[in-house]
């Protein structure tokens, strides 16, 4: 999913506001530093993502026989292979 840099840094703003708001953060550095950090955890997240989704679909690509892209099995397969790339980085799994 790509988000816009708008809505990136949108999302900066309200994630640190919240983090304020609930002192759950206590800050040192200017506000813009810390959105600044966390706009750029959000897009390597985004990043992650976009290669994990990439890579299973080239596992489902290079499958013998093709899937088709939507069809029941596709959505299992996909779910199933994002599952192990999440796994390979690291993330925590649903």
């Amino acid at each position: 999913m790509m988000l816009s840099d708008e809505k990136v840094t949108h999302m900066s703003h309200v994630i640190l506001q919240e983090l304020l708001e609930k002192d759950i953060v206590d800050i040192t550095e200017d506000e813009s530093v810390v959105r600044r950090a966390i706009k750029r955890a959000i897009q390597m997240q985004m990043h992650i993502g976009e290669e994990m989704d990439a890579a299973v679909r080239r596992k489902i690509a290079s499958l013998s026989r093709h899937v088709p892209e939507g069809s029941p099995e596709w959505e299992t397969l996909y779910q199933k292979y994002f599952r192990e790339e999440q796994v390979r980085h690291g993330l925590p799994v649903e």
